[in-house]
């Protein structure tokens, strides 16, 4: 099975990601440290790292998926495309695919996340509140099925309620080739 994580940067998704992953001893795949680790080798940043990160995460995940791996991804996936793009994964595979939001409904707290955060990504920059901002008009957009969780709620709700969606999606037909 595949786990799409969505959320904007300092919105709590990839704690909620990891926990998830944790629960389900499944591997979960990040692409910010994966594109982190292409500027570390080299690749000049006004490359598209960013794509390139995502096309390298769904090749990880069509790996540990063919080898009978449940995947999360921990990606934004703002974008139609991106979402798409692990729609198609799933379907090319047969799998079922679950999408997870998750948002911040407190701005003043999902901004002081964001501004104190301190991953160990290794040359990674944390993003600026402003392109938070503008990054959120995206997720307006999206009518697809998703299960949308607040990080304002507690962590061991969110994570109770990630997986018994999960195991819902899971328990439907596949073969539709839709997600929820």
């Amino acid at each position: 099975m595949l786990i799409a994580m969505a959320g904007l940067p300092g919105s709590g998704k990839s704690t909620l990601a990891g926990e998830i992953a944790r629960a389900l001893g499944c591997s979960l795949l990040s692409v910010d440290p994966i594109e982190a680790a292409m500027w570390r080798a080299g690749v000049a940043r006004d490359q598209p790292t960013g794509l390139a990160a995502y096309v390298i995460a769904e090749d990880l995940a069509r790996a540990q998926m063919l080898l009978g791996h449940d995947v999360v991804i921990d990606a934004v996936n703002d974008a139609d495309a991106a979402r798409g793009q692990w729609e198609a994964l799933a379907a090319e595979l047969g799998e079922p695919l679950a999408f997870v939001e998750v948002f911040c409904s407190d701005e003043t707290e999902h901004r002081r996340r964001l501004t104190e955060r301190r991953r160990d990504i290794v040359g990674f920059p944390e993003p600026t509140w402003d392109s938070v901002v503008e990054r959120r008009a995206a997720f307006t957009e999206w009518t697809r099925g998703r299960l949308r969780l607040d990080s304002m709620l507690s962590q061991q709700d969110n994570v109770a309620a990630a997986l018994a969606h999960i195991a819902s999606v899971k328990m439907r037909d596949s073969s539709s080739g839709e997600a929820f």
